[in-house]
């Protein structure tokens, strides 16, 4: 793990998750540097220092693609802003909910982001999918290479991640390489869900899964017996639960298990194990609509996989880093131990040896990404081998 910050695991986790979206290691010198006291400082004042860094470089990104722009040079432009996008994300992230200008951050964002994509002219369509008299927004990326329906991995956020972080980290481009599509969605408790329709976090996430199979099963271009599942993180624990309840998925794929979230909490209460964002139990309680610590908690009791996964009878892969000091190893081989009846089951846990060892691979995303995709490709009938897409 790349720790830029010697104790202050959120913010490193913060630096590391933009590197891997593609920030440039200058700007995030030039971002990081005068932010060592600042680091030490209690939350609210950190996190006011960080957003400001952060937000200072973006603004002079997105300066710079304006010229770009006005010489005709979109592609410049849109990779300038597709890069000021990540650094205003990575600003807003670490936020309390409720911080002023705080949802203005994440609209401009969210603008700087989609002007980014349409610039560069990236395989990358926002879309909507109805839900409960709503939407919740997703981000559509179409396979390359292929001829008529393609297979499909749906994938989703974990606690505190979006659709754009998952589809800068790259899984949906290796996916597309490989004959495969991609649908990124905010489910509820995450993204525009979350900070926009307010739509929070449920324990049974199959009511929210289904309709967006629905809603896949109305695209020409997609192969709605070949529709896979894939989740990060908390994901990890919303996937095999949509999986086992909607028998229309033809597989499942965790990125770092979550097989027991309600011990996970029980754990950080006694301060074990690292918190992915400042304000933990501020977030937590927004994320699933609590309205207390003891309304949490009560709701955190629902959040495990016990006596749910004998009824996932496809194909399903669970991946988890030997190093993850968020989610314990042992929730990676009780989630594999239960998936009694799959009939293609793998436990695949990322080392120091091919990187992708710490929490959901966030400190290398590249070979443990690269694994995932071809074992998708294998089950939904994409491809592995160049030659094979000539």
């Amino acid at each position: 793990m790349f720790k830029y910050f010697s104790s202050n695991y959120p913010w490193n986790l913060a630096v590391d998750l933009a590197i891997e979206m593609g920030a440039k290691i200058g700007e995030v010198e030039a971002m990081c540097g005068p932010l060592q006291e600042a680091a030490r400082q209690p939350d609210a004042a950190g996190v006011a220092a960080f957003r400001q860094s952060w937000c200072d470089m973006a603004d002079k990104l997105c300066a710079l693609a304006e010229e770009d722009e006005a010489r005709g040079r979109t592609l410049s432009a849109g990779d300038k802003y597709g890069r000021a996008a990540t650094y205003y994300l990575t600003a807003e992230r670490l936020m309390a909910h409720g911080s002023a200008g705080r949802t203005a951050l994440y609209r401009r964002f969210l603008g700087v982001f989609e002007r980014g994509i349409a610039l560069a002219g990236e395989n990358c369509q926002r879309v909507e999918i109805p839900y409960h008299g709503g939407h919740l927004s997703g981000l559509y990326v179409r396979a390359e290479g292929t001829a008529g329906p393609a297979p499909l991995l749906l994938q989703v956020n974990g606690l505190d991640s979006t659709k754009e972080m998952k589809y800068r980290v790259g899984l949906p481009h290796w996916l597309a390489r490989r004959g495969v599509a991609s649908l990124v969605v905010d489910q509820p408790g995450t993204g525009e869900a979350l900070r926009l329709h307010n739509l929070t976090a449920v324990y049974n996430a199959e009511v929210w899964a289904s309709p967006i199979v629905d809603w896949l099963e109305t695209l020409d271009d997609v192969d709605p017996r070949r529709i896979g599942m894939e989740g990060v993180s908390l994901g990890g624990y919303y996937c095999p639960r949509a999986v086992a309840f909607e028998p229309r998925f033809a597989c499942g794929v965790v990125w770092g298990a979550n097989h027991d979230w309600r011990d996970v909490q029980k754990k950080r209460l006694q301060r074990e194990g690292n918190f992915p964002v400042p304000h933990y139990w501020d977030h937590v309680r927004w994320v699933w609509g609590a309205r207390d610590m003891d309304d949490f908690v009560r709701i955190a009791e629902d959040v495990h996989l016990d006596g749910v996964l004998d009824r996932i009878n496809v194909p399903f892969l669970v991946t988890h880093g030997e190093k993850d000091s968020q989610i314990p190893l042992v929730w990676a081989q009780r989630t594999y131990d239960q998936l009694v009846n799959s009939p293609k089951r793998e436990l695949k846990i990322f080392t120091d040896r091919e990187g992708g060892c710490q929490h959901s691979s966030f400190d290398n995303s590249a070979n443990a990404g690269a694994f995932i995709a071809d074992w998708v490709a294998e089950v939904l009938g994409g491809r592995t081998a160049a030659e094979a897409a000539e």
